[in-house]
């Protein structure tokens, strides 16, 4: 087995903690964290594991202070700077909050580091473009990232639980615009600035948010229509699946890690964890509520029984992806497996990452170079 340690496990028995600080620390590939920045949070925060709000306290203390210096050199005209100090104010915001129950200061903490990224992106990066989404009466918030030619095929990315458009239109588009393919990262209900600033609460029919993604890229000139892909990631494992079974307008589809096949199953796992062993779990005990609007945790675990694949993953017939790390301890490996066994697509791959070959962790934060390196590729091969 390949070595481990800080890197992965920061926080030692400290699941929670060292979960959340492997994928901050997945972004730095991407020039939109700072490796020693975090190792400072970390070192902090060692000390301080016992105190429940050390998390939001000490990563809140460093993006404003990143924040601080983004405005000092904006100041001074250095606006690439600015827009490097900004991306990683936003992304240390973002850390902060994810910890914070809801409620206004968990608001507040979203709101800078959507003022942050926001900045930063349109400093740094001219050729995303700020769009909205058409979706019944109102409008999903999403990054379109260019690739340097067009017509060319796009790829439609919906997050994960904790995760963002900011995050994945960097680690995934990217690659993507490299391959020349363009990227549609968008919050799609119940994800990111939908949930956060408006409120949107998810959806197990995910095939409605799915199919206004796909008109929307699908009537812009620079896209192919007949190469359009969606891909999500963690969580957005199940979104992906669940639109190619009842989308078929989708030329390609990747789950990025798959979802818990019994996903209200889990959730009753994580809320006993909770109440006995919060260290050991990496979901908070009101994330999966937060995200679905549910009153009750309860009431949560009974909406988490509508989110399934396994009626409907027979229905999927474009080739489709299920990669998952061979070490993930958020959804057991063989999740994917039985995704890929339902599946009814006739050109179907799994690829399970090793500890050896890095990306063995949930949704390969380990190592997400391999894992995205692999989608795009298989991507290339297939849309």
């Amino acid at each position: 087995m390949a070595a481990r340690g800080p890197w992965i496990d920061h926080f030692g028995e400290n699941f929670l903690w060292s979960n959340a600080a492997l994928i901050i620390k997945g972004m730095a590939p991407y020039g939109v964290v700072s490796l020693e920045e975090i190792d400072r949070v970390c070192e902090r925060l060692r000390a301080r594991q016992h105190e429940a709000e050390a998390w939001s306290e000490e990563w809140s203390a460093a993006a404003a202070l990143i924040e601080r210096r983004a405005v000092d050199t904006a100041a001074k005209g250095h606006q690439h700077s600015a827009g490097d100090y900004y991306l990683r104010a936003g992304h240390y915001h973002y850390n902060a909050e994810r910890f914070i129950a809801p409620g206004p200061e968990k608001k507040r903490c979203a709101e800078s580091a959507y003022r942050c990224w926001h900045a930063g992106i349109r400093m740094r990066h001219p050729n995303i473009e700020f769009v909205e989404v058409p979706y019944q009466g109102t409008t999903l918030p999403a990054l379109f990232m260019k690739a340097q030619r067009s017509p060319a095929p796009l790829v439609v990315i919906f997050n994960g639980m904790d995760n963002a458009k900011e995050m994945s239109v960097f680690f995934a588009g990217l690659e993507f615009a490299r391959r020349g393919m363009h990227t549609l990262a968008i919050d799609g209900p119940g994800q990111g600035e939908s949930l956060r600033l408006r409120g949107m609460k998810t959806r197990y029919d995910y095939e409605v948010p799915g199919s206004a993604a796909y008109d929307y890229v699908a009537s812009r000139p620079e896209v192919d229509a007949r190469r359009i892909a969606v891909m999500g990631y963690s969580f957005g494992g199940y979104y992906s699946s669940r639109i190619a079974a009842f989308e078929h307008r989708y030329a390609a589809c990747i789950a990025l890690s798959a979802l818990h096949w019994d996903l209200a199953g889990w959730q009753m796992h994580i809320k006993e964890r909770n109440a006995g062993a919060p260290k050991t779990v990496a979901q908070s005990n009101f994330q999966f509520q937060y995200v679905t609007g549910a009153a009750t945790p309860d009431e949560a675990i009974e909406i988490a029984r509508k989110f399934s694949l396994k009626d409907v993953a027979h229905q999927i017939r474009c080739p489709f992806l299920v990669t998952h790390g061979g070490n993930d301890r958020v959804v057991p490996v063989e999740n994917a497996r039985k995704l890929y066994d339902a599946v009814g697509s006739p050109k179907k791959t799994i690829k399970i990452f090793t500890t050896e070959e890095g990306g063995a962790e949930h949704a390969h934060v380990d190592n997400r170079q391999v894992g995205i390196d692999f989608a795009a590729d298989w991507l290339g091969d297939n849309l």
